[in-house]
């Protein structure tokens, strides 16, 4: 039986390679599905657990710490693998600034963006997933971060919130990023 993400599950932040102007409405179509609240990220909001944050269209999201807390920053430097928002520029803030108390999970999609971040992650001591090629629709960005040792682990679409939440589990980080 798969499980959707519990409510109070540690936050989640997301990087989708979407054009300005759909990503709040991405956003709260998910927010209508998920257990989870789900919004469009805005600069300087702390990250909270049960909360998922979406990087606008045109805006690179990273974590950052203030204090003992995790915040969200955007910003709208120039596009990394020719993305603005850059899966690469959040895995890199959260190997930077979470290390091991972060996930990174990469999922289908075309391209590089996000190989070199999620080895970084890595690197820093968190847990990494790629969505396997069975269950992707294009497995560009999973098979780049797989070639370059990014992935720990290499799992089934419908099977990542079940062992996400079994890792956290097993690190006993069950409020944490």
């Amino acid at each position: 039986v798969r499980e959707p993400l519990p409510a109070n599950a540690p936050a989640i932040l997301i990087t989708q390679h979407m054009p300005g102007g759909f990503t709040r409405s991405f956003a709260e179509r998910l927010d209508r599905l998920c257990r989870i609240s789900v919004k469009e990220a805005t600069d300087g909001e702390r990250v909270l657990p049960g909360h998922a944050y979406i990087a606008p269209g045109d805006q690179h999201l990273e974590l950052v710490r203030s204090g003992a807390n995790y915040v969200v920053r955007l910003n709208d430097g120039p596009p990394v693998n020719r993305h603005r928002p850059s899966v690469d520029v959040l895995f890199h803030s959260a190997s930077k600034h979470a290390g091991k108390n972060a996930i990174g999970v990469i999922l289908t999609g075309m391209g590089k963006d996000g190989a070199a971040g999620l080895l970084e992650m890595r690197e820093a001591g968190a847990a990494t997933i790629a969505q396997n090629e069975e269950s992707c629709v294009v497995f560009g960005m999973p098979r780049e971060a797989i070639a370059v040792g990014g992935a720990v682990e290499v799992v089934a679409l419908d099977d990542i919130p079940s062992r996400l939440m079994a890792l956290i589990a097993a690190s006993g980080r069950a409020q944490r990023v």
